[in-house]
């Protein structure tokens, strides 16, 4: 019996091995798990025949970014084409589109600034691990004192945050897109693993002391994913909170015990395997022999717990179908902090709230920073 108990034990603590070293691993190659089933030319209009999935089905524009390097710009125009497949209507194409592709779906719209209409400037800021590259984005009627600061997510290139660059730009606003350590365009540190924002945090507090040297008064946060969640800190920041003017969060981590319970059941793993990541994550010994350098404090990434401490007004927009950062997390934040919190809901899945509704996106985005005077 009590070996049996033990066998039962192991089995559980390699799970949780297994599922801590999956969340936190170094930045690797997209997967292009689609395959582009045909191309249909009628006159000027392309269609793109895919497998039916909840992400090809869905209503909105998104991208196919395939395997030879090509981008495909797909809009709204959705074709049935029988049991199984889904035909997509090209709005542009960079690149060969072939029968037989490897093609990865994203809600990543745009691969560079100037694909989304913006001119950057290339520039470094210094942080403690090294300089870590980012884009510099003046709006056209030239610079102003309030920046934008956009976080990309985990796994997520810094080109995801583009979407929300362009409203910031058209609201007047100068932009400064980061990355940070271990993302795959930052300053690799240790083993190249994720610390979940807990060390990437001072990475982005050094980008906010860049735009304070180079002329912002305040800074406004826009936060994707685990970025919200650096916001979210930097906005606590006893040196950075009074700069700190508003939050943009896009499809938030609000509290990472949640967010790894369904990211749990997103790969078909029952919801409760989630906890046995927890002291591989807590644990100072654990969190070393998984590659980190620092065990993460989950509980200081607990914004439903700490939802007493926000004192920054935040706009949050998540999708309801989000299969990685529960939306019900997000409601029930707006519920305990109606003060301070709005929230769009959108029909969307993880960071795809733009692409599901671009105008409604930009229309509650550019309110927002309206209302909160934060226009350029």
């Amino acid at each position: 019996m009590a070996s049996a108990a033990a066998a039962v034990g192991g089995t559980l603590a390699w799970l949780g091995l297994v599922i801590a070293r999956n969340l936190t691993a170094p930045a690797g190659d997209r997967t292009f798990d689609l395959t582009v089933r045909g191309v249909e030319k009628t006159g000027e209009r392309t269609i793109v025949v895919l497998d039916r999935t909840t992400h090809t089905g869905a209503s909105g524009i998104y991208c196919l970014i395939l395997e030879n390097g090509g981008w495909v710009r797909l809009s709204k125009g959705i074709v049935d084409r029988g049991t199984g497949r889904v035909g997509r209507v090209v709005e542009d194409l960079s690149g060969e589109l072939r029968a037989g592709d490897k093609a990865s779906w994203s809600g990543i719209f745009f691969s560079s600034p100037a694909d989304a209409g913006l001119t950057a400037m290339d520039v470094w800021v210094p942080t403690d691990v090294g300089p870590a590259p980012a884009w510099l984005i003046r709006p056209p009627a030239g610079p102003s004192t309030t920046w934008a600061i956009h976080i990309h997510g985990l796994g997520s290139p810094r080109a995801g945050t583009l979407r929300g660059v362009q409203v910031a730009a058209e609201a007047g606003l100068t932009s400064l897109v980061v990355t940070y350590r271990n993302d795959g365009g930052g300053p690799t540190v240790g083993a190249g693993r994720s610390e979940l924002g807990a060390a990437e945090t001072d990475d982005v507090r050094a980008a906010v002391r860049f735009a304070r040297e180079n002329g912002a008064r305040s800074v406004i946060l826009f936060g994707w994913s685990m970025g919200a969640g650096i916001a979210l800190q930097l906005a606590k920041d006893p040196e950075l909170g009074v700069v700190v003017n508003g939050l943009v969060l896009e499809s938030p981590v609000l509290d990472w015990v949640s967010t790894i319970r369904a990211n749990c059941s997103r790969a078909s793993l029952p919801e409760w395997a989630g906890a046995f990541a927890l002291p591989w994550l807590n644990s100072w010994p654990l969190a070393r022999l998984i590659g980190l350098p620092n065990p993460v404090p989950l509980r200081r990434f607990d914004w439903i717990a700490r939802a007493d401490e926000l004192t920054v007004l935040t706009l949050i927009l998540h999708g309801t179908h989000d299969s990685s950062s529960p939306f019900e997390v997000s409601s029930r934040l707006r519920e305990l902090r109606p003060d301070i919190v709005r929230l769009e809901e959108f029909e969307a899945d993880h960071t795809m709230s733009w692409n599901s509704d671009r105008e409604r996106w930009r229309t509650a985005v550019r309110g927002w920073l309206t209302s909160l005077g934060a226009l350029g």
